[in-house]
């Protein structure tokens, strides 16, 4: 029986297969020290099969919990993930390029979960931070935002003639 989310290899033909895998917040959780607890996402996957090897073409799609840099608030971020996986049967199993892997050819299935774990991390974007609203403004945690803005070094900074020599090149040039 194949796991949750592998695809059976054994007795495919050349051809173009499709699947489709609901990954949850059961998912995240099977991954431990995941920063990533929550989501409500899509993984779709199109299997072609040649002579050779497979040709994985994966496709993620829909919201994960992620935490605001800015206010600390957990909200589902929209995620959209694609990869291309090229699968060939070998001896040893080797996964040192990220988009080819070498499986044994007593492997009757591909389990793709890590694979979907690392396009899914590869996807988050370095900054989190809430989006604003139709008006502009921001939807962060308001309490948070106003014990930042009272942290806020405010006016104007102290002037430090050491950088005036370097003022004026900059200015005459």
């Amino acid at each position: 029986m194949p796991g949750l989310y592998s695809i059976p290899l054994a007795g495919l033909k050349e051809a173009r297969y499709t699947y489709e895998f609901s990954l949850g917040d059961d998912f995240f959780e099977a991954f431990e020290g995941s920063e990533l607890k929550r989501g409500e996402l899509t993984a779709d996957v199109v299997l072609q099969k040649c002579s050779a090897h497979y040709e994985l073409d994966i496709n993620i799609n829909g919201q994960v919990g992620v935490i605001c840099d800015r206010c600390l608030e957990e909200f589902f971020m929209p995620l959209s993930a694609a990869g291309r996986l090229i699968v060939r049967q070998g001896r040893e199993w080797d996964d040192s390029d990220p988009d080819m892997v070498t499986i044994s050819p007593e492997e009757h299935e591909l389990d793709l979960s890590q694979f979907f774990y690392e396009y899914i991390h590869l996807a988050l974007p370095i900054k989190r931070i809430h989006p604003d609203d139709s008006d502009g403004h921001t939807t962060c945690d308001p309490e948070m935002i106003r014990k930042l803005q009272e942290h806020t070094a405010h006016g104007e900074k102290e002037h430090d003639p050491r950088w005036d020599e370097l003022e004026r090149l900059s200015t005459n040039n």
